[in-house]
């Protein structure tokens, strides 16, 4: 790595990093100021008001407002996110094991999507007259317009029809294919237009000019030169992947991040919930850093323009 790309990726995680302590300081100021708390479900549980107000002093609800949030954002250049009201743990530990599985599940979905997007986005864009290539491209924006939430419920009806695939909680085959055939499909459609555009390049057609077989042109040349774009736009991926894994979680049972955050909305446990939001940050951070990266690495223009 040259220096160039050194300072360019130093920049960028300054970025990040302020991504990361804004989205997760406003999270915590929004839930803090919805209606009701951590001990809201207590008091229509009837718990009486000594047990109550010694768990308001624990979790320091008792404290302004602006006392509170000044902890809170101390604590997250501590890596201090406060105890989960739900579940009485410390709130990192809680959001590294689920985080761990939403991240496990992410990267699969996402391997899935770059091994079926990319490679059928190439042939769509080099033979986008051939039988294949409309079919594919029919499938492909058929998918793309189906949700996550959609496609999970879809597989999960096909897996217990036929019996193919377990859908006991814990198994990934149904999450990752729910969230990674959309994502494949929308790699698919822009792999296919930067495909078009790199083999209208004056270069890739200088390099066919010179008997360069067909072949080698599509699969080496303008691949190479059509990930560029396709890059750009894998941060935001990233971003779906999270976003999409809530509901996908929630359907098919699977221990992660989006369920944590679901569970910490249903009870009101503001800690979670802005340490879900933190780690979520932290996860859509590294993969716009590592898209970043990929970008400076293949075109070197991209660090000289930031």
């Amino acid at each position: 790595m040259n220096r160039d790309v050194a300072a360019y990726l130093v920049r960028r995680a300054l970025v990040a990093f302020v991504l990361v302590f804004s989205v997760s300081t406003a999270a915590f100021v929004l839930a803090r100021i919805a209606p009701g708390d951590e001990t809201t479900s207590d008091l229509v549980a009837g718990v009486d008001a000594q047990t109550i107000a010694r768990k308001r002093e624990r979790l320091g609800l008792d404290r302004p407002f602006v006392t509170q949030l000044a902890e809170y954002t101390w604590g997250i250049v501590r890596f201090d996110l406060g105890e989960s009201a739900r579940f009485e743990r410390p709130v990192a530990g809680l959001v590294a094991e689920r985080g761990a599985n939403t991240a496990r599940l992410a990267f699969v979905a996402l391997l899935l999507a770059t091994l079926i997007g990319l490679p059928l986005g190439v042939l769509t864009g080099a033979y986008p007259a051939a039988w294949a290539g409309r079919l594919v491209s029919v499938v492909s924006i058929a998918v793309l317009a189906c949700p996550p939430l959609v496609a999970a419920l879809g597989l999960l009806f096909l897996a217990v029809s036929t019996g193919w695939v377990s859908v006991a909680p814990g198994r990934l085959l149904v999450p990752a294919l729910a969230l990674g055939l959309p994502i494949a499909a929308a790699l698919e459609r822009l792999q296919s237009q930067a495909t078009r555009d790199a083999l209208a390049a004056p270069d890739v057609l200088a390099a066919a000019a010179r008997g360069i077989p067909p072949s080698r042109l599509i699969w080496v040349h303008a691949a190479r030169q059509s990930l560029r774009p396709v890059l750009g736009v894998y941060g935001i991926v990233i971003g779906s992947v999270f976003s999409g894994s809530i509901a996908v979680e929630f359907v098919t049972a699977w221990p992660g991040l989006g369920r944590l955050m679901y569970e910490a909305v249903q009870t009101g446990d503001v800690r979670l919930v802005a340490g879900c939001v933190f780690a979520g940050g932290i996860c859509l951070a590294v993969g716009n850093l590592t898209a970043d990266g990929l970008r400076a690495l293949v075109d070197p223009r991209v660090r000289e323009r930031t």
